[in-house]
This record gives structure tokens, C-alpha cells and sequence, in this order.
């Protein structure tokens, strides 16, 4: 994905763009958490991928390792160092819209992010993290609905994504009428695939399959901390 500097192929530009077309928010609240205004915050985003999808800005950019994570931060950072000049040339993106932002929705989400994280890097590492289990999360819904398992879906997905408790395995299995065995069995295969969805995704994020490991551990680490 980080060749797409060197990569003018169809399908690395399609690639790039549904990255930025999942990942958009982590950046919206590092922009709002540096001071921005929700509306000067949703126009820098909206034009920095704009200019990043047109590949103004990919070629002789560090990669930062490899992960696309901080190769987009730090193409970020270099598009606010001439954030004066961006804001009146590039509102919304200019003459063509890229992604379609959702002000309102990501206003309110914003609202939810907890005060005490104040350094803007920070929150852009956890929303990134986050955003990569809830885009992993509706793979796995997407899967059994197209099984036509959604219930089970409903009714096991915070048992696959590691909410335990007493009892929990017993209450999912009255409700789907299910035996407990059959329930343990069902959340450990959906685990399963989960892992591979996660490890999948990590992968569309770093240069290098040796990086996956290391990036699903740098995630662990932001959610624990």
C-alpha cells in the first residue's frame, strides 16, 4: 500500500482509497484535539485526502516504517504546515469530493472521545486502533449475514471480542437454543476467523508481513493504555 507513490495501477489507488475512505476519522479527531474548529477540521481532512488520493504528496515521503498508520500522520502533518494556504484552496476537497464526510456524525463521535486524552497523537492512535476492530468486526457481521446467521452474530459478537463473564456462554445458549457446548464451540470458531480478519486487515496497513505481528501489539498496547 505504501508503493502506491511509485504504483499508479488502478487497483493501488483503489486500495489507498478505501484506506482512506475507513481510516478518515482518527484524523478528524487529531485535528480537532490540535484546536481546530469542526468545520476547518472537516475541510483539512477533506482536502488532504483529496490531494493524497491524486498522489500530490506521496512521492519522497518518509514511510515511518512501513505502517501506514504513521505514514498517513505524517503526511497529515505536512499538509497543516501549510494549513492557511490549504484551507482557502482546498475547501472540501476542491472542485472534485473524494470521501464524503459525515460532519454531523463525526462531531458526535468526537463528543464521546474521553478528556483525559488530550495529546492529539494519542487519540489519533487509539481512534486508529479502534477503527481497526470495528472494521474487523463488521467484516465478521458482514460473513454471517451472508450465512444468514446474523442473530448469532448479535447475540455472540461480544463474547468473540473478549467481553467474558459467569454465566455469559449459558444466557447466549437458552437465547439462541443452543446447548453450552455448542455455544463454546460456535465462539471459538468465530475467534478464529476474527484473528484472521484482524491480521488480514493489519496487513492492508504495513509494508511488510514481518510488520504484522509488531503492529497488532503496538494496538494491544494504545487500547490497554
Amino acid at each position: 500500500m505504501l508503493a502506491a507513490g511509485s504504483d499508479s495501477s488502478p487497483a493501488a489507488l483503489d486500495a489507498l482509497e478505501r484506506l482512506c475512505r475507513t481510516y478518515w476519522y482518527p484524523l478528524y479527531a487529531y485535528s480537532r484535539r490540535r484546536g481546530l474548529s469542526p468545520h476547518d477540521a472537516e475541510d483539512l481532512v477533506q482536502g488532504f485526502f483529496a490531494r493524497l488520493i491524486e498522489k500530490e504528496m506521496l512521492t519522497g515521503l518518509q514511510r515511518e516504517g512501513g505502517r501506514f498508520r504513521s505514514f498517513l500522520l505524517a503526511c497529515f502533518n505536512h499538509f497543516l504546515s501549510d494549513q492557511r494556504d490549504c484551507v482557502r484552496r482546498l475547501k472540501r476537497g476542491g472542485d472534485r469530493e473524494i470521501l464524503s464526510l459525515d460532519a454531523e456524525q463525526a462531531e458526535g463521535r468526537y463528543s464521546l472521545e474521553p478528556a483525559e486524552l488530550a495529546d492529539p497523537q494519542k487519540i489519533f492512535e487509539r481512534r486508529w486502533a479502534l477503527t481497526v476492530l470495528e472494521t474487523v468486526l463488521a467484516r465478521l457481521k458482514a460473513e454471517l449475514e451472508e450465512e444468514g446467521k446474523r442473530r448469532l452474530f448479535d447475540e455472540l459478537q461480544a463474547l468473540v471480542v473478549g467481553e467474558l463473564g459467569a454465566g455469559r456462554h449459558a444466557e447466549a445458549a437458552a437465547r439462541l437454543g443452543l446447548s453450552e457446548g455448542a455455544v463454546a464451540v460456535t465462539v471459538h470458531r468465530l475467534r478464529q476467523r476474527y484473528r484472521r480478519l484482524l491480521r488480514e486487515e493489519i496487513a492492508h496497513t504495513v509494508e511488510r508481513i514481518e510488520e504484522v505481528d509488531d503492529e497488532m501489539q503496538h494496538l494491544l498496547r494504545v487500547l490497554s493504555g
